[in-house]
This record gives structure tokens, C-alpha cells and sequence, in this order.
């Protein structure tokens, strides 16, 4: 059932069950249905590709374990998020002990904020993205992850929570925070903001202050669920578990 052919029709907390009942490719199903998004999650929040890539990794390991804890108070796809994040909190909180330098390989940036953006992209725009990764790179990681979520994942305040698992009004001051960090930083790349005002969709969740250039929207799985976290389930994301 490589191909996820076999599965059509199933649940993600059906395959869940299934994977906690002994069933050798449920889980890898679920892997496949996510992965891309826990990726995307992965990449703008730690904004380096071997660390996006060992963090979903971990995050992955950790649920894999932790499955047999899911309760259903969630949507796997909110409990697999707030896994990746909790990870790359992880990884992020032992990397800023580092200090490494800030991203500025063009074609790497790319990948990074536009993975299906053509090659062709204008130089202004690459030179956008590099300078966005080193603003990004001065937040705190709380900061950071809430933003990615709310303003390039574009999650509502409300899921973005739940993947969080702190309360809404939480995120909002981290956006806002996070976002008044960034004004200095990033105000000159937006000099004639004209247009403001006139951009549908843009007006979710915003405050005043630089908003990231947002990703393709993502595309659930499951409906938004507004019901408690699982979040016993994942204290440990990351590799605590």
C-alpha cells in the first residue's frame, strides 16, 4: 500500500487506530497525507533545511510512539503539527546557542519560502526572502512559530492556538510582538505600501505592522476542530516522548 491506494476512504484517526492495533502501513499513510505540510511547517520556522529535516524526523518518531495516547480531542493533522512545532521549538531553543550566521544562499531561500516558485523569480524577490529569514532569525522562538503559522501557513488565530496549545489570546500577542520586532526590520522593503487595503483574504488576523509574504494556504485534511487538545499526547514533541 505504498502508493496510499489501499487507505482511500480512511480517516486519519481510523489509520491512527489502526497503526496503535498493529496494522504495518497505517502509519505511513498518515506520513504521506502530512508530510509536506509538517515540512513546510519545519523549513519557515527553523529556516534551515537539515534542521527542518531532523526535526520532522523527530516529531515523526515521537507520534509514531505517542499514538497509542491520541484521545481524538483534536484532528491528527493539529496533533501532528503541534508535534513538528514542539520539535523545532527544541531545535531552535539548542541552536541559539550557536549564533549561526544568517541564510543568504539565493537558491536555497528559494526552496525555503517558495518551494513550487519558478527559477525565474525576480532578483528583488529573492533578495525579499533573504532579507525575511534574518529578521525572522532575530525573534524569539515562540515569536517565530506563531507567525509562521498565522501569517505564512496562514492558520486562523484558533488553530494556530491549538497547534500550540496555548490559548488564543497567547498567539495574538506573540504575533504582535513578533511583529513589532520586525517592523524596523523590514519596513524598508515595503516603501510605497500603496496597494494597502485592497488585498482580499489579507485582512485575516492582521495587525498593524510587516506581515511575511504568505504560502499557498493549507490544505486540511480534516475540518477545523474546535473541541480540547490532545496535548498529553505531545509535551514530549521533538524527540521528548
Amino acid at each position: 500500500m505504498a502508493d496510499g491506494t489501499g487507505y482511500d476512504g480512511v480517516s486519519d484517526q481510523d489509520l491512527l487506530t489502526r497503526h496503535v492495533e498493529g496494522d504495518a502501513d497505517a502509519f505511513g499513510e498518515i506520513v504521506r497525507r502530512h508530510r509536506d505540510r509538517l515540512w513546510a511547517v519545519a523549513l519557515r520556522t527553523l529556516g534551515d533545511r537539515e534542521e527542518a529535516a531532523d526535526a520532522v524526523q523527530d516529531a515523526l518518531v515521537s507520534a509514531y510512539r505517542a499514538a497509542h495516547t491520541f484521545r481524538g480531542q483534536s484532528a491528527v493533522t493539529t496533533w501532528l503539527h503541534r508535534i513538528t512545532v514542539n520539535a523545532c521549538l527544541d531545535r531552535a531553543r539548542k541552536a541559539a546557542s550557536r549564533k549561526t550566521s544568517p541564510v543568504d544562499d539565493t537558491e536555497r531561500l528559494e526552496q525555503l519560502l517558495e518551494p513550487h516558485e519558478s527559477a525565474s523569480a525576480p532578483a528583488e524577490r529573492n533578495d525579499l526572502h533573504r532579507q525575511l529569514i534574518e529578521a525572522l532569525g532575530t525573534l524569539p522562538a515562540d515569536q517565530r512559530s506563531a507567525l509562521v503559522l498565522v501569517d505564512m501557513q496562514g492558520y486562523p488565530v484558533a488553530e494556530a492556538a491549538r497547534i500550540l496549545d496555548v490559548p488564543t489570546g497567547t498567539v495574538k500577542s506573540r504575533c504582535a510582538r513578533g511583529r513589532a520586532r520586525l517592523l524596523p526590520l523590514l519596513t524598508h522593503l515595503r516603501p510605497d505600501s500603496s496597494g494597502e487595503g485592497k488585498n482580499p483574504g489579507g485582512e485575516r488576523n492582521r495587525t498593524q505592522g510587516p506581515t511575511v509574504p504568505p504560502a499557498a494556504g493549507p490544505r486540511r485534511a480534516e475540518p477545523p476542530d474546535t473541541g480540547p487538545s490532545d496535548s498529553a499526547a505531545v509535551k514530549g514533541g521533538g524527540g521528548r516522548a
